[in-house]
């Protein structure tokens, strides 16, 4: 039977290099020169940091133009609170791996409600959709670009 996994995913060394391409960026702007202004991938979580809050507010927007210049889905970047201590301004964007169980649940019930005839199934971090037709998988594949679901999905893994 055919069938294909829904997962969320972001491949890391691209978004490496969108990070480097953003401190490159920085380091050359003329109103970022004494700023101290950086940004740092580690664990899943980018870290803006510079002197004061609307320097965070000018980083943002280089950060974002660099991810979809990577084809990094903005839909993956969930931005932090900006804090202030010690004549240093940070904020942390965190970034969105997998599928959790709530958007999971809400992937299964909208296949259920399209009475498209195939079953779907959580898998972990991913949804397993399987039918008997590969022109229903595809229908599927079209209902969930069209819904509004707040993570980027990619669909992965299609087996005849």
């Amino acid at each position: 039977m055919p069938s294909f996994d829904i997962e969320s995913k972001v491949d890391l060394h691209e978004l490496t290099n969108a990070v480097d391409q953003s401190n490159r960026i920085i380091i050359n702007r003329f109103d970022f020169k004494e700023a101290n202004a950086s940004f740092e991938f580690s664990e899943e979580q980018v870290k803006l940091t510079a002197n004061e809050a609307f320097q965070l507010d000018q980083m943002i927007p280089i950060l974002k133009e660099n991810l979809a210049k990577r084809s990094i889905d903005l839909k993956a970047l969930k931005l932090g609170e900006k804090s202030i201590s010690n004549n240093i301004a940070s904020m942390s964007a965190e970034i969105i791996q997998g599928v959790n169980q709530d958007i999971a649940r809400e992937i299964v019930k909208s296949i259920k409600t399209s009475k498209i005839k195939v079953q779907s199934a959580i898998q972990g971090d991913c949804v397993r959709v399987t039918g008997k037709k590969r022109d229903e998988l595809q229908d599927v594949i079209s209902l969930l670009k069209k819904n509004k679901i707040e993570i980027p999905l990619q669909f992965v893994n299609f087996r005849d």
